[in-house]
């Protein structure tokens, strides 16, 4: 069986799809979640889907960040725009959680609007020099709780009616 016929035509290939759809920044569980029950998934094994492939990317995020900014400025130095940004955003996103620490970064990640989220509460958590062992937690259940909020907004609604 080709890939993308096992992507497309079978549960599993469906479940790994709608992973690697919510593993992407900015769209995140949000877009994975209806991604996946678009491709046939039940909104559960979409939402599932949709937290584990958030949440594969949060830890190397938080360990490996600065690192991966430092390669960027010095190989690429056209990025370093990119790069600016995206620290300027991360010390904003920061000062936000800062005050309530762990709490802070769990409540930034659990409220689905654009420009919260996994990828951003971890590239927060980095520039605060959180350690990975104590923010994960946090992160984890933002994301899930995040997870939980777009699913009854989605699909919670529609099974009332």
């Amino acid at each position: 069986m080709e890939l993308m016929d096992w992507l497309n035509h079978t549960q599993s290939g469906e479940f790994v799809l709608t992973m690697l759809v919510s593993m992407i920044p900015v769209i995140e569980l949000r877009g994975g979640l209806p991604f996946g029950v678009a491709l046939g998934l039940t909104p559960w094994k979409a939402l599932i889907a949709g937290i584990i492939g958030n949440l594969i990317p949060l830890p190397f995020i938080v360990v490996y960040i600065r690192e991966i900014f430092q390669w960027m400025r010095r190989r690429m130095p056209r990025l370093d725009g990119v790069v600016d940004r995206l620290e300027k955003k991360a010390h904003l996103k920061g000062r936000k959680v800062s005050r309530y620490k762990y709490l802070g970064l769990t409540i930034f990640v659990a409220i689905p609007l654009p420009g919260t989220g996994g990828w951003t509460g971890a590239l927060a958590a980095a520039f605060m020099d959180m350690s990975l062992r104590k923010a994960f937690p946090s992160l984890v259940t933002g994301v899930c709780a995040a997870g939980l909020i777009v699913f009854f907004i989605t699909y919670g609604v529609t099974a009332m009616v």
